[in-house]
């Protein structure tokens, strides 16, 4: 028989058997295709040594007035400008105290007690002290992260132990960062973890539909929509209520004033939470209460940066220089406020809390989505707000400026927004509204686009060449001008093997140099980010991997696109061949890319393969001497589509060419021929790399194969 093609279908598609997928792409990790043949991935370096406190979630690249490249790295327990490859730390503060004699020491211990009535803080939380004087031998006036918390003091632990046992200190400055955050999404257990005094961030929440007296016992609203089926217990306001029935819209025969609360009348859009599992202060949580991990997002208000912890207030930073011109990083982030002063000062307004904050590219308003309404304090997750046109510090609406705000129809809390060309796009939990620019006296209009989709997360979105993309629960969905569900080969693959309890890690991200949008997310068994999927949205193909990532940027004003990794760093994606993800530490990629199985006609007869002409190239390869970069091909033979492969030939394919020295190749030779003695009514092939600055891409290699009897 003549030789046969190996030219298969671009992407990979698990959407049916291998067989029933003859002629394609079955199974890959750290591979692409460019220009319709696999090709591995890039490797990766750290942008420095450096390293930073907490896992990332969030990057932000920008420019500042005097040429200052910084990128903002939000983690769950700091924020930080990176300048330089050094991360300097500008986490906002929460309070600023002023103690007298608050160090407690006992000798021959480092620990040391710190009594501060009411001061707020959790374990981990971060507090830095000035103006103390020596206590027990120890000099305290550092940064230091709180180990153990009691209601009016907390523990610290010093560098080195203390000569005595004594109280002291003076009159000593403490300035308390803010809270820290999860690192992942998780239950908190144990005395005092329920709703007293508020609600846990990240709880399930829907809003009244009708005005509710302190007598009624059905309690109408948009959607009951994950909360439980039967009976449970929801929050409206402080009051808690009992249900035993569950509609769609309508939680009947409920106990008011459970647990001790008053039973009150509450407005239409109150908001409800569901507490089913939740405890009040002085019992113990049985099942555990949801933990949102911390996330952020952030927008320049032009070399300002503005950011925000979801489901905390709005802070600024603003660069300082030195006498000499240089950028200092002395100053935190600090409150966008009535009660701060200077820049950071604003009307009594200013929202104190929010799920997500932007600066709109029309006009510059500073836009907080799922902020408290004006003269509230408690968080109303479905109202976006706006400053003034051009002026952060003005959020009063008057006839006077263009300040105001609109509350969105459909679902129960605002998810993300995205800034596009001509609108920003908001996602709740059930819609998709375009917010558009409209200009006094309405300022900014708002429509519906879509009712009853999804989004993943915060993070798992993101747009190129006017197309928006983004990951919901079940599917992959895009935008045009229109909201459709984008065909993905893939797609019971990633959703049948997918932690969904973790979707706020999520994250979308952009590789413009190869036309790729890639989406990170947990595999069933993780809690940690350890899978990427890939649209490539020009030749509009699928592939997957394995990946620990945290976050991810492509910004322009980097050569390479960035992303966060569990190691503490930021790396450079598509630099190199290699893993250098720990700094110092050079280590081969492995990656492969095996085909669905393919037979001779329909597989009537067996087929024997007894040659193989490999077409690959190793363009851009940096294996060190004396080595050539090399790859292994394989072809897998088994009898029927459920008996497992049989032992493959795997001939090693090298390059003539040396490739330690030369960078750049317009002549390419190959291994000419390999011979293979194998025999199956089907069979896959394989190729794969484990070597140190190996590249190669595919290209169409043949197969010699004859029929071979039929049994």
């Amino acid at each position: 028989m003549p030789l046969q093609k190996l030219q298969l279908r671009p992407g990979v598609n698990r959407e049916s058997t291998t067989l029933a997928n003859e002629g394609g792409w079955f199974e890959c990790d750290k591979v692409r295709f460019r220009s319709g043949y696999p090709q591995k991935l890039g490797g990766w370096t750290p942008i420095s040594s450096y390293t930073y406190l907490g896992v990332a979630r969030s990057l932000w690249n920008w420019v500042t007035l005097r040429g200052y490249n910084l990128l903002g790295v939000g983690t769950n327990i700091k924020y930080y400008v990176e300048s330089g490859g050094i991360y300097n730390d500008i986490t906002p503060v929460r309070e600023v105290m002023v103690l007298t004699n608050p160090f407690t020491t006992v000798s021959g211990s480092a620990i040391v007690t710190v009594t501060d009535v009411g001061h707020g803080a959790i374990d981990g939380d971060y507090v830095t002290f000035s103006g103390a004087s020596t206590v027990g031998g120890l000099s305290l006036n550092n940064e230091y992260r709180i180990t153990y918390v009691n209601a009016n003091s907390y523990t610290i632990t010093a560098s080195s132990t203390a000569s005595s046992s004594t109280t002291g200190g003076g009159t000593v400055t403490a300035t308390y960062q803010i809270n820290i955050g999860q690192a992942t999404f998780g239950y908190q257990t144990g005395w005092s973890a329920g709703l007293w005094g508020g609600f846990v961030a990240g709880a399930k929440q829907t809003t009244l539909s009708a005005s509710l007296s302190s007598s009624n016992t059905n309690i109408a609203v948009v959607s009951t929509t994950g909360f439980s089926n039967a009976t449970g217990t929801v929050l409206i306001d402080s009051e808690l209520a009992k249900y035993t029935g569950n509609t769609a819209t309508i939680f009947t025969g409920a106990t008011r004033g459970a647990n001790g609360t008053i039973a009150t009348t509450h407005a239409n859009n109150s908001i409800v939470y569901n507490a089913t599992s939740f405890t009040g202060w002085g019992q113990s949580a049985a099942y555990g209460i949801p933990q949102q991990l911390r996330l952020w997002s952030e927008a320049n208000f032009g070399e300002y940066l503005i950011i925000n912890p979801r489901g905390g207030a709005l802070y600024m930073w603003v660069p300082t220089y030195s006498v000499s011109g240089s950028l200092t990083f002395t100053n935190p982030a600090v409150l966008l406020s009535s009660g701060s002063s200077g820049v950071y000062q604003t009307d009594t307004s200013c929202p104190s809390v929010a799920n997500y904050v932007m600066v709109s590219d029309a006009s510059r308003f500073v836009i907080a989505f799922g902020a408290n309404d004006y003269g509230e304090t408690s968080q109303d997750p479905m109202l976006v707000r706006w400053s003034d046109q051009e002026d952060y510090q003005v959020w009063a609406p008057a006839i006077t400026n263009q300040a105001g705000s609109y509350r969105l129809s459909s679902g129960s809390y605002i998810v993300t927004a995205q800034q596009t060309r001509q609108e920003i796009l908001i996602w709740t939990d059930a819609a998709l509204f375009s917010m558009q620019y409209l200009g006094p006296p309405y300022v900014w209009g708002f429509n519906i686009l879509s009712d009853n989709i999804s989004i993943m997360g915060p993070n798992a979105v993101a747009t190129v060449n006017n197309i928006t993309y983004w990951m919901g629960v079940d599917k992959f969905y895009a935008y045009s001008g229109r909201v459709e569900t984008l065909p993905c080969s893939l797609r019971q693959f990633v959703f049948g093997d997918i932690n969904l309890a973790q979707s706020s890690q999520f994250f979308a991200g952009t590789n413009e140099g190869y036309s790729e949008i890639w989406w990170g997310y947990c595999s069933a068994n993780s809690d940690v980010v350890d899978r990427y999927v890939i649209y490539n949205y020009l030749d509009q193909v699928w592939y997957y991997g394995t990946l620990r990532r945290s976050a991810w940027l492509d910004s322009p004003l980097r050569e390479y696109p960035m992303a966060a990794t569990y190691q503490n760093t930021i790396v450079y994606q598509e630099s190199g061949n290699d893993d250098t993800e720990i700094n110092g530490t050079t280590l081969p990629i492995s990656s492969y890319i095996q085909s669905s199985d393919f037979d001779i006609g329909d597989g009537h007869n067996y087929g024997f393969v007894w040659r193989m002409i490999p077409d690959i190239t190793f363009d851009g390869s940096s294996t060190p001497a004396p080595a050539y970069p090399q790859v292994t091909f394989a072809v897998r033979p088994r009898y029927n589509p459920g008996a497992p492969y049989g032992t493959a030939d795997t001939p090693s394919v090298t390059s003539a060419q040396s490739y330690n020295t030369v960078k750049n190749y317009t002549v390419q030779e190959f291994t000419q021929i390999v011979y293979t003695r194998l025999r199956g009514r089907q069979m896959a092939f394989r190729i794969s790399s484990d070597q140190l600055g190996c590249q190669w891409q595919l290209g169409v290699p043949r197969i010699d194969v004859r029929p071979d009897g039929r049994r």
